[in-house]
């Protein structure tokens, strides 16, 4: 396989993984997963929750497309989907449990429009404490939050997560402009 194909096939795929991690967190995560995906939208008491599971559910397809493309002799073309597979899990890994959630404690600041468009989304995707009701399921493209802040507002809140202490207020990541 060349090159250029190669690399092709590696950059679709990690694109399509977008599409792909937007139909599982949408319609498996909240939907019949909600089992283990649940735990992701509650606190976080340790280091681990059952929602990590995903994780190795979704590395396993990487695994076996590498294995088979390196050393099982399968078409050369797996090798790079398992790539393209993985590099999207690395990215996933940083953006979402390094910089939203912190689950590495780093200095990080969003600076950059885009960075701080796509943190804001997913902020708001938890307010929603429930398995209905939620907005943004994509990773790395998402709506505009005043978009996102409109629809919530438009389903009358349901399943907003209310702020410490305070049993009428919204939580302050969802604060009105």
């Amino acid at each position: 396989m060349s090159f250029w194909a190669a690399l092709s096939l590696f950059l679709l795929t990690v694109a399509l993984m977008e599409g792909f991690a937007y139909v599982m967190h949408r319609w498996v995560m909240h939907g019949w997963g909600w089992f283990l995906h649940e735990s992701h939208h509650r606190a976080r008491h340790g280091n681990w929750e059952l929602n990590d599971l995903y994780a190795v559910i979704f590395a396993v397809p990487s695994i076996v497309l590498l294995l088979g493309g390196v050393q099982l002799g399968w078409w050369p073309g797996f090798t790079w989907i398992g790539a393209g597979i993985a590099a999207y899990g690395a990215i996933y890994f940083g953006f979402h449990d390094v910089i939203v959630h912190q689950r590495i404690p780093t200095r990080y600041l969003p600076k950059s429009a885009y960075m701080k468009r796509i943190v804001q989304a997913h902020r708001l995707h938890h307010v929603v404490e429930t398995r209905e009701g939620n907005v943004s399921f994509g990773f790395l493209v998402a709506p505009r939050p005043e978009a996102l802040k409109a629809e919530l507002k438009r389903r009358g809140r349901a399943g907003v997560r209310r702020a410490v202490g305070d049993r009428s207020a919204a939580p302050a990541a969802f604060v009105e402009d």
